[in-house]
C-alpha cells in the first residue's frame, strides 16, 4: 500500500503496547498524534530516535500531543526496550504473522511503511523509517519519509506546535 498523503484521513488502528494496553487512534481524537515507525527495538538508530522522543516527552505533552513508536516486534521486546531505555510513552507492537510465521504487520502496511528493502544484494521486507503527524481531526498533517534521526524529534515537535 502507498504511504498516506497529507490531508488524507489516517487509517484507524488498534495495537498493544509494552504493557499489553490496547491503543486505538480513535482514543486520541481531538488531539495531535505522532506515529513514528521504526525498524527494530534496541538497535542504535532506533534507540536514538526513541530516546530523542522521550527527552522531549514533556514538551509533546504540553503541546497536547500523544507520541507512539511502532515496529513489528512483539510486546515482550517493546517492554524490554522501554525498560532498558526508560521510555515512558507507548511502543506499539504491529506483530501479526502470516501462516508461515513471517511478519505480516497490518498497521505498517496500511500506512505504507512495510516495504521491500535490499542490502548486500538480498531483498527482504522491513519498516521504512517514517513519521506521521495526525491532526486533531484524524487527518495526516505532515509526513516525514526516510527519516534521518539526528534532530528529527525536534522537527516533529515544531510541527506539532505549528498545529496550535
Amino acid at each position: 500500500m502507498p504511504k498516506i498523503d497529507t490531508g488524507k484521513k489516517a487509517p484507524a488502528f488498534s495495537l498493544k503496547d509494552q504493557d499489553e494496553q490496547v491503543h486505538k487512534l480513535s482514543d486520541y481524537a481531538g488531539k495531535p498524534v505522532v506515529l513514528f515507525f521504526y525498524p527494530k527495538d534496541m538497535t542504535s538508530g532506533c534507540t536514538q530516535e526513541a530516546c530523542d522522543f522521550q527527552d522531549l516527552g514533556t514538551k509533546f505533552k504540553k503541546a497536547g500531543a500523544a507520541v507512539f513508536g511502532i515496529s513489528i516486534l512483539p510486546t515482550k521486546s517493546k517492554r524490554k526496550f522501554a525498560e532498558k531505555e526508560g521510555l515512558k510513552y507507548p511502543l506499539l507492537a504491529d506483530d501479526r504473522e502470516n501462516e508461515d510465521g513471517k511478519p505480516d504487520p497490518v498497521v505498517s502496511a496500511k500506512y505504507g511503511v512495510w516495504v521491500e528493502k535490499s542490502m548486500y544484494g538480498r531483498t527482504y521486507m522491513g519498516i521504512d523509517r517514517t513519521t506521521y503527524l495526525i491532526d486533531k481531526d484524524g487527518k495526516v498533517a505532515r509526513r516525514w519519509d526516510k527519516v534521518k534521526v539526528p534532530g528529527h524529534a525536534d522537527e516533529v515537535l515544531a510541527a506539532v506546535k505549528e498545529l496550535g
